[in-house]
């Protein structure tokens, strides 16, 4: 089961994206360094059908991305309730997958995803917008997942770099 803990909409999470960040409790992996320790608890409201329902009718509109930041205890969760964006009403829009887990599990459909990023928090290593990091960002596509982590890295992008 997905439960929210809290919601945002975000404008880092997903590059080119404005997005309804839901955070989801319940995280069983346990990162040391872990800037969000409360979200291991079993704590917010159950997210299904009905509760993204009434978030995408509040906030369909204003924005172009669903991310489930977090869910590894129920991935087959996450694929349900993508797969149900894609049928909605807000079909337009795209869904991404936050996994702190270094592979995707066994089985696992990604084409319910537009996104998805892996790999656990390494305090050493940096989040996404560090060339260090051992997190990945992927843009699913027909062919395969392609690695687009440069996007959140200002020294390695020269589309952020153009400004400084």
């Amino acid at each position: 089961m997905l439960r929210v803990a809290s919601y945002d909409i975000v404008f880092q999470e997903v590059p080119g994206q404005v997005t309804l960040a839901l955070n989801l409790s319940c995280c069983p992996n346990r990162c040391p360094g872990c800037h969000s320790p409360h979200l291991r608890e079993a704590i917010g409201e159950t997210l299904d059908e009905t509760m993204l329902t009434a978030l995408l009718e509040r906030y369909g509109k204003a924005i172009t991305c669903v991310c489930f930041m977090g869910g590894d205890g129920d991935p087959a969760g996450i694929v349900q309730l993508a797969a149900w964006v894609r049928q909605s009403p807000w079909s337009s829009l795209k869904t991404a997958w936050y996994s702190g887990r270094s592979s995707l599990p066994a089985g696992f459909d990604t084409s319910v995803l537009d996104y998805i990023k892996l790999g656990p928090y390494v305090e050493s290593l940096g989040g996404l917008d560090r060339s260090t990091t051992n997190q990945r960002f992927f843009q699913v596509t027909d062919s395969g997942l392609i690695d687009i982590t440069y996007r959140f890295q200002k020294e390695n992008n020269p589309i952020r770099n153009k400004d400084n």
